[in-house]
């Protein structure tokens, strides 16, 4: 039954009953009576006699049903032998498939059994690696910082795990070894290259640790040349280790050298794109641009359009399956002729929508797929629809905060905000040919659609619910937008708790006061109330009191203006 381990012995039964399995552990411990002898016994607070009555029964049921019943025990784990007894027991059984270590990790990440303190160390670890660094590097930057006390005490712990790591690579290498050993071969002359032309491609996601590689390749043979082609406007994988400061600094860093000068380079920029339509590539200039540190060029687009390609959704919560169907239903009006291709692209694979093979059936003029806007890059498709373009942790920008500790490791960081994410959107819009349908929640848009819709030059145009309905918020200055049927919240409702209802006539817009000293506040609908005159952008409505109907403020209990009828 068990093993008597300091005193107590623990015992696993797993009963197979058809395809189910059923596990019962059960703790036992050893007792002497009055004359010295040991018998067994439950712990404390386990019922003896319900546990071997319940063990008695199943027993019973796989001998009356001819069933297989496995038992395992507490001791086999102590012993370090619970596996491979297991493995014995049920070899006549089945057949043994184990499932690979790998997949395992890769599931129990999935199920989120790994905690973050763990993910920052696997994470730490792969770029320290890719990043050329040294432990004493680390630790010598961690003093200069502010929160170095914990940073310092995380390197310590790091140390000793990459050792570990190390100790049990032993011979054996891995990716990022080989960048590194291949770099320490060369600048340690055990490797002569005999190539002149250096060729790179995807330039913009170029790692530190592989730079290196390069800049020792060149330096080997005077007469060695880069060529390197690339796009720091789609430069999108910093959490991997592309450092976009190596392509804007290219000259300084990979240039030739001409008597006294250095950095000697060219650069060709390839300013036709055969992908998008004026109204797309221009405007998706336009906004990259608004970064200065991305390098200037020039965009010629593959066509020209009449109309606006550039389109805003606006949307209610949890409403996006209808809007998604709205955006598909107005691409597939416009369609003639062949079917064509519609790309859903979002921040996170979760944004894709469950019911594509539906959504196919449906549209049988659309081609329609989904991608993350990573794993879009260098696609296309005649028309993208993009979602999940909100405000928020899981936003566009998304707002997830790396831990610090990893600045130790990672490319410094841009000072121009939103700086990577802003080129993850550029990467969204120019995935299209012809239009691009921003899904747009109405309470939290993107700030980025904000800016798309505040400049004119963008030529973004609007549908759905709020459509060009936008009011000054009175309180903070910023925007009030349509939380939901009945109210209008300022969009910085977490700080701010300004809220108006909407106009009683139309039920869609709220009134306004064009000018303070007006009296009157007009809907767009041409419906017009009295201006409360204790607040700002307040209105009157009937209020129904016990003896008499009145005018009250639609900003009540805030506000107590009011006027007789």
């Amino acid at each position: 039954f068990g093993l008597n381990w300091h005193g107590y012995r623990f015992t696993l039964i797993m009963v197979y009953c058809n395809d189910t399995v059923y596990h019962y552990s059960m703790v036992k411990q050893w007792k002497r009576d009055e004359d010295g002898n040991e018998f067994l016994t439950t712990a404390p607070y386990v019922d003896r006699e319900k546990y071997l009555i319940e063990m008695e029964w199943k027993r019973n049921v796989h001998t009356t049903y001819g069933t297989t019943l496995v038992e395992t025990f507490s001791y086999e784990k102590a012993e370090g032998r619970l596996l491979p007894a297991l493995e014995e027991k049920i070899a006549s059984y089945v057949e043994l498939n184990p499932i690979p270590l790998e997949s395992i990790l890769s599931q129990l990440s999935k199920l989120g059994e790994f905690d973050d303190f763990t993910k920052t160390l696997a994470t730490f670890l792969r770029h320290f690696k890719g990043s050329d660094l040294t432990i004493e590097m680390c630790k010598s930057e961690a003093g200069l910082r502010v929160d170095h006390k914990r940073e310092s005490a995380f390197l310590e712990i790091f140390e000793r795990v990459y050792g570990e790591y190390q100790k049990r690579l032993g011979e054996r290498i891995d990716f990022d070894d080989m960048i590194s050993r291949a770099t320490d071969y060369i600048k340690e002359n055990r490797y002569r290259s005999s190539f002149r032309h250096l060729l790179v491609d995807e330039f913009q996601d170029i790692s530190t640790a592989r730079a290196n590689l390069l800049i020792a390749l060149k330096k080997q043979d005077p007469d060695a040349r880069i060529f390197a082609v690339g796009d720091d406007w789609q430069s999108i994988y910093r959490f991997t280790g592309s450092n976009i400061n190596l392509m804007q600094n290219f000259g300084a860093l990979f240039g030739g050298i001409l008597g006294e000068k250095t950095g000697i380079h060219r650069i060709a920029k390839l300013e036709n794109t055969f992908r998008c339509v004026d109204r797309i590539a221009n405007p998706a200039r336009r906004f990259i641009l608004k970064n200065p540190s991305q390098i200037e060029k020039n965009v010629i687009p593959a066509g020209t359009s009449s109309a606006p390609a550039i389109s805003v959704l606006w949307s209610e919560k949890n409403r996006y399956g209808e809007n998604l169907e709205q955006a598909l239903i107005r691409i597939s009006n416009q369609v003639e002729g062949e079917p064509v291709t519609v790309l859903l692209i979002g921040r996170y694979n979760w944004l894709r929508p469950d019911d594509m093979e539906e959504l196919n059936r449906r549209h049988t003029r659309l081609s329609i797929f989904f991608k993350s806007i990573h794993a879009s890059k260098g696609l296309e498709a005649d028309h993208v629809i993009i979602l999940g373009a909100e405000s928020g942790r899981h936003g566009l920008p998304s707002e997830i905060v790396d831990d610090p500790l990893l600045d130790l490791v990672l490319p410094q960081r841009e000072p121009y905000e939103h700086a990577e994410e802003r080129r993850v959107f550029y990467v969204a819009l120019t995935r299209a040919r012809e239009s691009i349908t921003i899904i747009v929640r109405s309470d939290r848009p993107s700030c980025f659609v904000k800016e798309l819709l505040e400049d004119e030059k963008f030529s973004v145009s609007e549908y759905g619910l709020a459509q060009h309905r936008r009011y000054p918020c009175s309180k903070c200055g910023g925007q009030m937008i349509l939380a939901r049927k009945n109210r209008y919240v300022c969009e910085h409702w977490d700080n701010c708790d300004a809220s108006l209802p909407l106009c009683s006539a139309c039920g869609i817009s709220m009134p306004l006061r064009i000018d303070s000293s007006l009296e009157v506040s007009q809907c767009e609908c041409g419906a017009e109330f009295a201006a409360c005159t204790e607040c700002i952008d307040g209105w009157l409505v009937r209020r129904n009191e016990k003896y008499s109907p009145f005018l009250g403020c639609v900003n009540y209990p805030s506000c107590k203006g009011r006027k007789s009828m």
